[in-house]
Formats: C-alpha cells, structure tokens, sequence
C-alpha cells in the first residue's frame, strides 16, 4: 500500500471538513440526478413482524431511499440485488415476498435506472430489525475510517458466514444464523499502483479441512467492464487490476464463491460492495466560454444582471465537487473597478454600485473564476470564462436642438415642399425610441400650412408645406417648435430648455393664375334660343393684387361649337341654336371650358387659369313622337291573340312627352273600316282587325300619335302589316306568309310555269349530248387504224433495273481464252440477258373502230400485260456478247455510199398520207431547188 497518497487523501478531506466548518452552514450544491447517501441503514421496527416472520407487501420502515431527479420529469425505476426485498418509486423499502425472519441484518444493492435514460445509479441498504448495532454511517468520520481500513498497511479478511446448529425443543427443527453483515470495501480512484493491488482476502472456515477454491462474479470480473477485480482461486485474494475513475462507475457489486476441488459448493455466496472513493481530478466546467447579459443603465445597487454556473464531475457530496465563483477582473474600472459582485455558490452576478451610464461605458468585461474544493485556492481546481455585461440605454438625456432660431423660405402656392431642416442632438441609443425625435407646432401656425416630419436617418425635423401659403395674406410666418423623444424620460430626467426653437418663414410672390370666382358656372336656358345671344358672362380675377395685370380669355373646350367669348370682358355667347336633345347633352347640361391668361409679370411667365360653364338647357316640345314597331304581322281571320302591339317614344321631355294621343285618320276610309286603335297605357297602344277576315297580303296603315306638349305635336307614321293565313296555333303558315308577303295567285302560277320550262330545256339538252355520242362512236376514223399511234404503247430508252441489277461478273467483258463454257452451257439454264424460249404474252387487240373513251382502257390493259410478261425487253441491264474473233468473212462496207449515181423518185411519198408530206416535200422537190 502507498502510505502516502493515504494520508494525502485524508489530509484533504480534514481540510475540505474544516473549510465547511468555517462556513457555518453547509452549502448547496448544484442539483445532480442520484442517490442522496452511497449506503442507507434502515431500522425495521418489530411492529411490523406476524410471529417472526414479515407478510409479502409490508414496508418495513418510513425511511426511505431518496432519489434526487433534477429535472422532474424523469422515470425512475428501482432493481434490487435481494429477490426479497425491494424499493417501492417513493423510496419505501418493502418485502417483495414473504420473509421467514429478520434476526439478522439484511444487506442489498439498488440500482436506478431511468425508463428512457442510460444512465444507471447504485446504493447500498442495509436492513436491521431494532436493537441490532447500527452501522458507521458515511459521515466524514466513517470516510476516514474507512480509508484507514482500506489503506491498512494488512488487508482484512473476509470470512465466509459461519453455520450455527440449534436444536428447537419444540420439534426438533434446525435453522441457520448468518454472520454479520459484510461492510463495503471502499478503493480510491486514480491509485497509481502498483497492479494488481490486493484489496481483501476472502477464506472460508473449512480450508483447514479440505481444499477450497475462490471465484468471484458481476459487473467488474466477469461481467462488463470485465478482468477490473480478480481473485486467486487457491488464497482467497482479491485485487483490483487497473486505476479506478469514479466518474466512469462508483461502485461495483460482487459476490464471491467457495468450492471444493469438486466444484462442489460448501459455503453460500457472499455480496461483496465495492465503492471508488472520489478524488478531487476534474477541475469545474462552464457551461460556456463566454456568457452575455445585460442591465439598464441607472439601476440601483443589488440589481440583477445574469448567472454564470460551472459543473465539477467530482462527488458533489464532498468538497471535491462544491464549486464556488469569484471575480477576477473588471474592464473598464469607471467609474469605480468594482461596479459587480458575484454569488460565490449560485454565481448570480449583480451590481454593487450605482453610476452606470450607457453614454460614459456602454460594455463591461468580467472574468470570472470557479473554484472547486469549496473555493479553496490551495487545494482546488479552478477555471475561468468571460461575462460581457452590456449597459442598455435608458432615456435619460433629452433631445436638444442644435440652435434657438431657425429659418427658411417658400414659394406661395406650393405643397411638399420642405422649407427648412431642424437638426437636433440626443446622446441616447441611436435609432431607438428614446433617441427618435418628434417634432410639434405649438404656436404660429393657426391655419395648419406646415408639418414637421422627422427623418429617420439623421433624426432632423424637416418643416414641410402641406397646405399652400398666399403671399398676399401671410408675407411670413413665425413658429414655435418642441421636440420630445418617442419614449417618455426617465424618472427624475427633465426637459432641457434647449428642446424649444423658433422658426421663421418667409413666403415668396409668384405670378399666379386668374381665377374664375365661380367655378364650375351654371347658368339656365331654353332650348333652341337663335344664334348671338348672350348667355352670361365668365369673368377671371388675377389674385397679383400688387401688381396690375391685363386679362384675356380664349375658348378651350366646346364640344358642340355652340358658343364664343369676348377675349377682353369674358363675354359668351351662342353661334348655333341650342339642342337639349344633342348627344353632347348630359342629363340636359352642357359644358364648356374656358381659359383666362394673364399677361405676366417682369421676368415671369404667363399664368392661365381654367374656368367651366354648365348650361343647363330648359325642354321645349320641339320632337313629335314616333311610333315602333314599324312592321307586323296579324292572321288573316280576327281572333283574341291577331293583335299589333305599338309603342310611342317622344325625344322630349316632361311635360312634352305622354301620355299620347293614338288615333287612325279618316283617308283612306278602308283604315278605319279594317282597323281600329285603343291606348293601352300613357305609351302604348294596341292595333286589330275590325272586320272578322281580311284577305292576306300587306298593308301599309298610317296611325296619328300626339304628345301631351302645349301646344302638341303630332306625328302620322305609317305600320306595315303583314296578313297572312294562320294555322290552329295562330303562326302564319309558308304559303301564307309568300301569299303576304305580296305573291297573288298568278304570280305563283308564273313561276310555277316558268320552273316546268327551265326543267324541259335541261332535259332536251342532256338527250342530245347522248344522241351525239352514239354519231361520234358510229363515224369511222379518217385514217387506217393501223397507222393511228393513239392506242400503240412505245417504249423509249429502255436502260435495265436500276442499281440492284448492277452486281454483275466483270469478267464476261474480258476476252475468253476459249468457248468451251459457251458450248457446254446445260440445256435448262437460261441466262437473264437472253429472251427466254417460252410461248409468249397474248397482249390485248384493239377493235377495228375504237372508241375515243375505251383508249385509255386500252393502253392500261397493254401497260400491265407488258410488265407481266417475262419475254419483253430488256432482260437485264448486263448484255453479253460472245467473242466473234479478229477476222470477218463478210466484206467491208466501206463502199456504201450515201450518193447515188441516178435521181431516185420520192413522189410516192405523197400517197402515203399527210404524215409523209413533209418527208415528200424535202426528197420530192428537186427541180425546183
């Protein structure tokens, strides 16, 4: 064993202890998922025993087991290694089935483990009924003696409980009495060796007797993370094998075994629990490097401004995992260096002193430092991160404007237009409600010409025109302008007398445009007034009252032409009649437009103004009315639905229009004798026959119409009716309606007749064209049918097959050597150049006197007996000619000559018809020449 890590560890730990003291209170460490004790001793009253034995399902004690979740949501479940015993999820120990009895301690390992969480976490419970010895409990008393035990420079040993024999007087039973309970073996993590390192040695009593042999198994020997203990078989030691990381696994539960050489068992299994004792070897961790908060300039000391917190893998439990925070250093230190101060177990950060002020240090940088071993700077592992506070702005500083009096100039008459800029200072946070300027009017402006508008880059106040100034009543304005901040001030700020500035406007004379008073002007007439009349006049005021100018007018707009103006006084009159009816007429006004210019003022242009005149034209009765339809159409017999219904518009106005006056005049007589007239309503009026039958055909009536005017005007229009026969449904019928439409019989009968004729001569015509065909095909040909080319088929520049013949044997073009292969040919093999031997094509015969139709006939039949017949020409395109040899017996006929000695007489040549003529002619002729 190493002496001295021993008394290194306890020295820590008596320090750890006497820095816990110091602080009179014992600190609250960060919250860690776990057990809260590494081993629990429940005492089991006797109350809870029937007789000597414990019922399945009773909880042993109100103790319990307690499980700390930090996140309060986790499902937890609990195993224990005793089949008799369990952990109910409230931390209550209960039997899980009937015990015989508990008169000796019980001790058993539970596991959490949570239901989605791979996490696992073990305890040690030891039951003892009351008035068992207790234990000695992990206080740092127990700590240090158990490192003492563990760290004895002579291992323990283990025995192996001894067996008992009692005899019960009553029946004579025998019952086992176990040992004590074994107390855990606790091993410090990190021990540097050297390995293997005994830890215990386990013996049973009859090794003196026979020969034993040791094993041990679980997690750790022969279960994952397997060969970290073993055990020698034959001595009963066991060692742990490599450095132990509590933060990897803090402890270990094994049982250990005895058997003869047999592999008999001769003593029960043993629990053996094995705790990593922590060693302070992980320095805390912040959660982040850097770490941003904020806090509002102003506030008072005590103010919170963020938490910083950093974790130690090391035992919470003990001082090796109890963090504690402290503050380095401060960046900038203004105005005092220590503006903040830091809770030494929480790692709140909050503010100490007051005086910040966003405009003098708008940032802090803080470092921070954790500490473990309870903020012990000689024992404990440290770390540091950064916390960047930022001062965020409060509206503590008013707007102020840059000087008291500002000044500008605008034209008279314009709009958006900006007159002068008013620049201001605020020292808040640029852009942000308490640094955005808002501009008001307070006085100066009664009539509301001008708005100020805030630019929302450079903040200025841009004094802007928004409703147009006159130079001839106001020559000036003087304003009064507050600015103020979106955002109200700080509690305690004031105003600042700077916030306030006058704002002096000059207006500027322009030339501006006469002005009719009244505009748009209207005035009323009658209709139809004569031409040159004076209708009103439209006079213009020049608003330049400063400067005297000459008014003139012109005429813009006259849709209809109707009207003239005096250029000089605006005088109007008309140049036509005046029409309500025009269709430049709406809703009986009509209007025109007029311009009136000034003459200008010096170095300024002219200035014109427009000007509109509505005349609004009075209704005379100057339209008679006018009826529709003007054609209709009645059954020739009375009946209830024979009726014409017609319709009076009148282009006039009330009172010049209906109720109208419908009549039918007394010439001609048959009117009134056939027809008659009845008003329907003040427009309508409805037209029928008088008389029960009325011949069909169509007749012109004329009807009266006459408004309700003063005096009234009437109308004679005349309604072409049509009179036709009817059918039962009242619709004229065909021959009715051709009879109305003005047809007598006569006429019928006319074109009747003059149909039958037209068919006639078509007739005649198609019967002589036959009768001169059968002539035509009875009439012999002038000449012999055998000199007619007509219906002869010739064949011209016959050149073969095409490209598909041309895979031919060139060598049937040289000269052979001998004919022996033309001689010895086999008979049955005909060549393709040859005309084959066979009976040839029977080609159709051409009648004696063809007709000129069946021609074409003729030749198509030719056409298709020559492409079928195998003997006609060509027979290929290759023709091969066999070798003749150099010499000829025939003699030359180079003697041939084309002259002869005596003249030869064509003459016959004319006998043979008018197709030699021409040939008579060029041989026959030769005296002549």
């Amino acid at each position: 064993m190493n002496i001295g890590c021993v008394v290194i560890l306890v020295c820590a730990l008596l320090v750890g202890t006497s820095l816990g003291t110091k602080a009179g209170q014992q600190p609250k460490p960060p919250c860690r998922p776990g057990f809260s004790q590494n081993f629990y001793t429940v005492i089991v009253s006797r109350d809870v025993l029937r007789g000597q034995s414990i019922l399945k399902d009773t909880t042993l004690s109100s103790e319990r087991v307690r499980f700390e979740d930090c996140q309060h949501n986790r499902e937890v479940g609990f195993v224990s290694s005793d089949p008799n015993f369990s952990v109910r999820p409230d931390g209550l120990v209960y039997a899980e089935q009937e015990v015989a009895n508990l008169s000796e301690p019980v001790q058993f390992m539970v596991t959490a483990r949570g239901l989605h969480d791979p996490h696992i976490w073990e305890t040690t419970v030891k039951l003892a009924l009351a008035g068992h010895p207790p234990s000695i409990p992990l206080t740092q008393v127990g700590i240090e003696e158990m490192l003492s035990r563990a760290w004895d420079s002579q291992p323990r040993v283990i025995k192996f409980p001894r067996k008992h024999q009692r005899t019960s007087s009553a029946n004579g039973l025998r019952r086992q009495k176990r040992d004590w309970v074994i107390p855990p073996i606790n091993v410090p993590e990190n021990s540097r060796g050297p390995f293997p390192q005994m830890l215990v040695r386990i013996r049973s009593d009859q090794d003196e007797d026979i020969g034993i042999r040791y094993s041990i198994t679980g997690a750790g020997a022969d279960q994952p993370p397997s060969d970290v203990y073993n055990i020698d078989p034959v001595h009963g030691k066991m060692y742990v094998t490599r450095p132990l990381d509590r933060e990897e696994r803090a402890s270990y539960h094994l049982r250990a075994h005895a058997v003869d050489m047999n592999g008999n068992q001769v003593e029960n299994p043993i629990d053996l629990y094995i705790y990593v004792i922590d060693m302070n070897d992980n320095r805390p961790e912040f959660q982040n490097q850097v770490y941003n908060g904020s806090v509002a300039e102003g506030s008072k000391p005590g103010s919170s401004v963020m938490q910083v917190t950093a974790n130690d893998s090391d035992d919470y439990t003990t001082a090796n995992g109890m963090v504690r925070y402290r503050i380095l250093s401060q960046t900038p230190h203004s105005p005092i260096p220590n503006m903040f101060t830091i809770n030494s177990e929480t790692g709140d950060i909050v503010t100490v002193a007051a005086g910040l002020d966003r405009e003098k240090v708008s940032q802090y940088t803080i470092i921070v430092q954790a500490t473990d071993m309870e903020g012990n700077l000689n024992f404990g592992l440290s770390n540091t991160a950064t916390a960047l506070i930022s001062i965020t702005d409060i509206n503590d500083n008013p707007p102020e404007l840059t000087v008291r009096t500002f000044s500008g100039e605008v034209p008279e008459n314009k709009v958006n237009v900006v007159v002068t800029n008013l620049t201001v200072v605020d020292r808040d946070q640029p852009h942000s409600p308490n640094w955005n300027a808002v501009y008001r009017i307070v006085s100066g402006d009664p009539s509301g010409h001008f708005t100020i508008r805030t630019n929302p880059i450079t903040n200025e106040g841009m004094v802007t025109v928004v409703k147009p100034v006159d130079f001839e009543m106001n020559r000036a304005f003087m304003l009064t302008v507050v600015v103020s901040n979106q955002a109200h001030l700080a509690s305690g700020i004031q105003s600042s007398l700077q916030s306030t500035a006058g704002v002096t406007i000059s207006v500027q004379d322009v030339n501006e445009p006469p002005v009719f008073p009244v505009n748009p002007k209207l005035i009323r007439f009658e209709e139809g007034v004569p031409a040159g009349t004076t209708l009103t006049v439209f006079a213009a005021q020049d608003p330049d009252h400063f400067v005297r100018q000459t008014v003139r007018y012109s005429k813009l707009s006259d849709p209809a032409n109707w009207l003239k103006i005096n250029k000089t006084n605006g005088q109007i009159s008309t140049m036509a009649l005046l029409d309500r009816e025009s269709v430049y007429v709406k809703n009986n006004v009509y209007e025109a437009t007029f311009l009136a210019f000034d003459n200008g003022k010096s170095g300024s242009p002219q200035a014109s103004g427009t000007g509109t005149l509505q005349i609004y034209l009075i209704d005379v009765n100057d339209n008679a009315p006018v009826l529709m339809p003007r054609d209709a159409q009645v059954c020739e017999r009375a009946r209830p639905s024979s009726r014409v219904n017609i319709t009076a518009s009148d282009a006039d106005a009330d009172p010049n229009v209906g109720p109208f006056v419908f009549e039918l005049p007394s010439f001609p007589t048959s009117v009134r004798r056939n027809w008659t007239v009845s008003r329907l309503s003040g427009n309508y009026a409805q037209m029928r026959l008088r008389i029960p039958y009325l011949e069909a055909g169509v007749y012109d009536i004329p009807v009266i119409v006459s408004d309700s005017g003063n005096p009234p005007l009437s109308n004679r229009s005349v309604i072409r009716i049509k009179v036709c026969p009817c059918d039962e449904n009242g619709d004229c019928t065909t021959t009715g309606a051709v009879a109305a439409a003005g047809l007598g019989t006569g006429a019928i009968i006319a074109i009747l007749i003059c149909i039958i004729i037209l068919l006639s001569m078509v007739l005649l015509f198609v019967v002589w064209m036959k009768r001169r065909e059968k002539e035509r095909q009875a009439k012999p040909l002038l000449i012999d049918p055998e000199d007619d080319v007509r219906d002869n088929i010739l064949k011209y520049d016959e050149e073969g097959g095409g490209e598909e013949d041309q895979d031919y044997d060139l060598s049937q073009l040289q000269q052979p050597e001998s004919l022996d292969h033309i001689i010895n040919k086999p008979t049955g093999v005909r060549r393709v150049d040859e005309r084959p031997v066979i009976a040839e094509s029977q080609y159709p015969v051409r009648p004696s006197l063809p007709h000129p139709g069946d021609i074409g006939d003729f030749i198509n039949d030719g056409l298709r007996a020559a492409d079928n017949d195998p003997t006609a020409p060509p027979y290929d395109s290759l023709l091969v000619f066999d070798y003749e040899g150099s010499g000829s017996t025939a003699g030359s006929v180079s003697s041939l000559n084309s002259t002869s000695s005596g003249d030869q007489d064509y003459d016959y040549l004319n006998d043979w018809g008018p197709r030699f003529k021409k040939l008579a002619d060029l041989y026959g002729g030769g005296d002549d020449d």
